[in-house]
């Protein structure tokens, strides 16, 4: 079996052939996650409160992460491996986003992941643009916590983001 690719997830999505995502954090957990034939393994930036032990994702940093998706890469022969995008790694600047994406595409990571809608679709176009790909979380949105006062859903079904965040295959 070939490594997952992000033209296998659209041809998942084509075919609408459902697969799983499962969260690793650790060279153990991700090589039998990956045995089993999960074909995503999401680092998640929830790493900040179960192996960092805060009580929000929010601290979490870049250089935090990179050892732990370079372990779940190194660990799994045929999942895909998506880097969550940590809070404050995206926010500020595109130029800040594609230094932390390229981070994580070095670290082992096949695609990285952001939150939120239309306020990162620039963000997103200039990754996509320097060949990273992204996959964008618009329901429960864990980091922006202190905005909306605690976990909660936002009800995003009727809006849409505009510009695919996949390379043109």
């Amino acid at each position: 079996m070939t490594r997952i690719s992000v033209r296998d997830l659209a041809d998942f999505k084509q075919s609408k052939k459902r697969f799983t995502m499962l969260t690793s954090y650790d060279s153990l957990t991700a090589s039998l996650f990956d045995e089993a034939g999960i074909p995503v393994l999401l680092v998640g930036d929830s790493a900040a409160n179960l192996v960092f032990g805060y009580d929000s994702t929010l601290p979490v940093t870049v250089e935090d992460m990179l050892p732990i998706v370079s372990a779940v890469a190194r660990s799994s022969k045929n999942a895909m491996v998506v880097a969550d995008m940590p809070f404050g790694s995206y926010q500020t600047s595109t130029s800040s986003a594609l230094d932390s994406a390229t981070k994580f595409l070095k670290a082992g990571a096949h695609a990285v992941k952001l939150e939120g809608g239309q306020r990162i679709v620039e963000t997103v176009k200039v990754l996509v643009e320097a060949g990273i790909p992204v996959m964008v979380h618009i329901g429960l949105t864990p980091q922006s916590v202190n905005v909306f006062g605690g976990y909660k859903f936002k009800d995003v079904v009727s809006k849409q983001i505009n510009y695919f965040s996949m390379p043109s295959l």
